[in-house]
């Protein structure tokens, strides 16, 4: 794969019009970040969709990347993050406006809210949400990022926001994995017309020796990563995996060409076990 001509990689369309990739790598602390491999995904297998966050600190490091790829911006998907140390009115446009400089963009295709619980003591997270909310909301109003979203967002952070503020988020991005299938909030999700984004589809790895995928990754001539990706494609997920190796990249978006049966499906939904590997955000308030 060496080149958008060899694959292509379906889009999601938002509730407000506005199409997503599907597809794309994440960028996480956690595992390491290879700016010649981010590189390598953009500039030469065609990825379009680059996930990261302030949280994580790569902005500037994506912003050379960008540069270097020779890629037009306007056939990127840039994803941001604003941390809850920002959450607020003024301190959320301030962030936003520093990680676009930091990033070398003029907009954002997607802003989201990181986490649902806020950093300021004295303060209910349901109220800075709705504050950092607002400024979103703002920014998107006035062009600067083509959509707004959440992430690891539950149905009760969805509800309040939904009462506080105008705008229902684009996206909520979560967990979501062989064996972390949160059902309800997807169905909740679809019925709000909020699209679904999936985070460490692996599982952190976790995923790649289980029996079952294994056994489907001999099945169908390909790798047990690429089963984990399909599948969650397959269930509508945008699905971001992240890797630090050329090699993996290549496996990870090798999927458009093969397709999960419904049984084949039904068998990994059934793996389901409500494991967490990243942060578990059922208990905030």
């Amino acid at each position: 794969m060496s080149s958008t001509d060899d694959w292509t990689c379906p889009k999601v369309k938002l509730s407000n019009g506005v199409k997503m990739p599907i597809l794309g790598i994440g960028t996480s602390q956690i595992g390491g970040f290879s700016q010649d491999t981010v590189l390598y995904a953009v500039r030469d297998c065609g990825l379009r969709l680059v996930d990261t966050s302030k949280y994580n600190g790569f902005e500037v490091q994506l912003s050379e990347v960008f540069r270097e790829s020779g890629v037009p911006r306007s056939d990127l998907w840039v994803t941001n993050k604003l941390w809850p140390e920002d959450y607020g009115y003024e301190s959320a446009k301030m962030a936003f406006q520093k990680s676009c400089t930091q990033m070398g963009v003029e907009y954002l295709d997607i802003y989201m809210l990181h986490w649902p619980g806020g950093m300021q003591p004295g303060r209910s997270n349901r109220e800075l949400r709705a504050e950092a909310w607002r400024a979103l909301e703002e920014l998107h109003q006035e062009g600067l990022c083509r959509s707004i979203g959440v992430s690891n967002f539950m149905i009760h952070h969805l509800e309040q926001l939904k009462q506080d503020c105008t705008v229902v988020p684009h996206v909520n991005q979560v967990e979501y994995h062989p064996f972390q299938q949160p059902r309800d909030l997807m169905e909740y999700c679809r019925r709000e017309g909020i699209a679904f984004q999936g985070y460490c589809p692996l599982a952190k790895g976790q995923a790649l020796s289980d029996p079952t995928i294994i056994q489907l990754a001999q099945k169908y001539g390909c790798t047990p990563a690429e089963i984990c990706i399909r599948w969650s494609i397959q269930n509508g997920a945008i699905t971001i995996p992240k890797s630090t190796k050329r090699e993996r990249v290549v496996e990870n978006y090798q999927v458009f060409g093969f397709q999960l049966t419904e049984e084949d499906v039904e068998t990994i939904n059934k793996l389901h076990d409500g494991r967490h590997v990243s942060w578990d955000p059922t208990n905030v308030e």
